[in-house]
Order: structure tokens, then sequence, then C-alpha cells
């Protein structure tokens, strides 16, 4: 038996099958789902509270267009087609007067579009083509709290032009995914309080196009994938003061085009084609006037490419191209008096690994082409105006880096 659910609501798609167990009919299913969205989309939320005493919590999402095409023990072929040519934008505010709480959690996430597929002990085949055009996906959170206290506060900002995902469990996946990003792609955010008793993590992530595979035991996967972030740019920033803060973390990361693909099986076969055109951007401003823990983190890419098996075999085909407006990213730290302050920054132009377990008799075939026409640069600095235990700057700049090993599993 077979059933097949679908819906299209507000831009999404959605595509469940399920078979029912011991049949002695297999049932090949297909389904064609094409999305087009012109309008734009935009979500937002302001929290105005004088003193919360447990949790503050703020979820806030907009979406261009969304599609899940998956599969339960049968085979399944997908054709998925997605089109927007408008601005996508998620707004989160925070005003505190006194309190927020004991934890406080932001989440704010901007997709142009996004599609999923997962199998699940059957065949997956597909091609699917996602297309953003100019115009903007802006995810921004702020804080507001300069004479509030709280406990832990998490506040996170992610903003995707193109993003496409792969899960499987003891299955076979055989998909080719066509990735063009036009829109600028920013995520924005930061916040201030008055006293942090616990930690302070505030994090930005902007991509401009993006591919990742989840792979799970017994489980074969084959991809073809190009990419093409063809916007003028891809930022991340994330900008925090407190007055003082146990522990801060401060952290932004943006990628022009990224692919993250692991399996736990026979075969992990990808042939990829990354370009990134657009100026990438990642910076964080931390400062706190007592601290225990402070840190400022950025990181910036043009492209990021890994595929790894905890199996027997990983075969890639990896060629990246990064030019353009090049790889800038800037990380600060100020502080008064306290215990350890650093700043770390990275910057890169094309990264790429690879890697196959030796346990299980691994064997690695890896062809990659790396070409950087682009200023990579990265700056740190750190100012601790009275006194502190340590203070730490890192400052990373690489054009190209690839990293290809066989190794034992508990090296991961």
């Amino acid at each position: 038996m077979r059933r097949l659910v679908k819906s299209l609501i507000a831009g999404t798609s959605i595509a469940i099958l399920t078979s029912a167990a011991a049949t002695s009919q297999t049932y090949d299913s297909v389904v064609v789902s094409d999305q087009v969205q012109t309008g734009d989309i935009f979500s937002g939320q302001t929290l105005d509270v004088v003193e919360v005493t447990e949790a503050t919590t703020a979820v806030t999402t907009a979406t261009g267009a969304a599609f899940d095409g998956s599969a339960d023990g049968v085979t399944l072929d997908v054709r998925a087609n997605q089109n927007l040519q408008a601005d996508v934008t998620a707004d989160t505010r925070l005003d505190a007067a006194v309190s927020s709480g004991a934890v406080t959690a932001l989440t704010t996430t901007a997709t142009g579009v996004t599609s999923e597929s997962n199998i699940y002990g059957g065949t997956l085949t597909g091609v699917y083509n996602q297309q953003t055009g100019p115009g903007r996906i802006y995810s921004h959170s702020h804080v507001e709290a300069p004479g509030a206290d709280v406990g832990d506060v998490t506040a996170s900002t992610q903003a995707i032009g193109a993003s496409q995902g792969f899960g499987a469990s003891s299955s076979a996946v055989g998909a080719r995914v066509t990735q063009t990003n036009q829109a600028d792609v920013v995520a924005d955010g930061g916040g201030t309080y008055g006293y942090v008793d616990g930690a302070a993590t505030f994090a930005g992530a902007a991509t401009g196009t993006n591919v990742t595979s989840s792979g799970g035991y017994g489980s074969a996967e084959r991809y073809i994938i190009n990419q093409t972030n063809a916007a003028a740019m891809t930022q991340a920033s994330q900008f925090t003061a407190h007055g003082n803060a146990n522990l801060g973390a401060t952290s932004a990361t943006a990628t022009g085009d990224n692919i993250h693909l692991y399996n736990e099986g026979g075969l992990l076969d990808v042939t990829s084609d990354q370009h990134n055109q657009a100026y990438v951007r990642a910076q964080t401003g931390a400062s706190a006037y007592q601290f225990g823990s402070a840190a400022s983190i950025a990181y910036g890419v043009g492209n990021s490419f890994l595929a790894g098996n905890l199996g027997s075999e990983t075969v890639i085909d990896a060629v990246q191209l990064n030019d353009g407006g090049g790889v800038e990213v800037v990380a600060d730290f100020t502080g008064a008096e306290g215990y350890d302050a650093s700043a770390n920054a990275t910057a890169i132009g094309n990264a790429a690994t690879g890697y196959v377990c030796s346990d299980c008799d691994g064997r690695l075939v890896a062809t990659s082409q790396q070409v950087n026409n682009a200023d990579v640069g990265a700056s740190t600095s750190v100012t601790v105006s009275g006194y502190a235990r340590t203070a730490t700057g890192v400052a990373t700049a690489v054009g190209n880096t690839a990293t290809y090993y066989v190794s034992r599993p508990s090296a991961h």
C-alpha cells in the first residue's frame, strides 16, 4: 500500500510517501513540484518587557518557498524547481527594562528557497533546481537592555539564499542539484545587557548557496552539484555591548557557497562546481566593561566543501572558483577589566576537505581544483583598558586550502 500527501500553502510544498511493510509489490513514485514566488515575504515581532522571571523566547521565520519530498520504503523520483524573485525579511527585537528572565532565546531566520528530501529503506533519485533573483534575504535581531539583567541569553540570526538538504537511512541516493543565488544575503544582529549572570551567546550566519546531506548506516550517496553565488554581497555581523558578562561569545560566519556531505555506508561520490562572485564579509564587535571569558569570533569563506564517509569509499571531483569582491573578516573585542579576552578572525578564499574511514578498509579518490582571484583579508583587535588574565588575538588569511585524509573514526 502507498499513501501520498501533498499540500501547497503560502509557498510551501510537502510530499510524503510511505509504504506498508511486507508487500510483494514495489511501487515507483514520482513527485514534480514547481514553485515561483514574486511577492515580498516578511515577518517581524517586538517583545517589550519590564521584568520577566523565567523565560523570554521569540522565533521569527520568513521563507520564500519551501519543499519537502520524502519517502519510506519505496523508490521515489523527485523533480523540484524553485524560483524566488522577491525580498525575504525576518526581524526580531527585544526591549527589556529590568530583566528578561533566567533564560532568553531568540531565533531569527530568513530563507530564500529551501528544499528537503529524506529516504528511509528505499531509493531516492532527483533533480533539484533553485534560483533566487536580484533582491535581499535579510535576517535581523537586536536586544536593547542596557539596564537589565539576564541569566543565559542565546540570540541566533541566520540568512540563506538557496538551501537543499538530504537525509538517508539504509538507502541509496542519486541527485543533481543546481543552485543560483543573485540576492544579497545578510544576517545582522547583536544586543546589549547591563548584567549577564550566565552565558551570552550571539551568533549570526549568512550563506549564499547551501547543500547538506546526512547518510546513516548502510547508505550510499551520489551527487552532482553546481553552485553559483552571483550576488553583490554575502554578509554576517554581530555587535554586542554588556556592562558585566560572565561568559560572552559573539560570532559571525559568512559563506558564499557551501557543500557539507556526510555518509556512513559503502560509497559517497560527489562531483561539484562552486563559483562565488559575491563580496563575503564577516564581522564581530564585542565589548564588556567587566568580563569572565569574552570571545569575538568571525569566519568568512568564498567556497566551502566537505565530503566525509565513515564507510568504505569516498570519491570526489571538486572545482572551486572564488572571484569578485573578495573575502574580508574582522573581529574586535574591547573591555575594561576581567579574566580572558580573545578575538579570532579567519578568512579563506576556497576550502575543501574530504575523508574516509581507515577501519572500514577505506579508499579515497579525490580530484580538487581551486582558483582564487579575489583579495582575502583577516584582522583582529583586542583592547583591555584595565587589567585581564589573558588577551589573545588570532588573524588567519588563506587563499586556497585543501585537506584529504584516511583515518580512524575516533578522529572525527
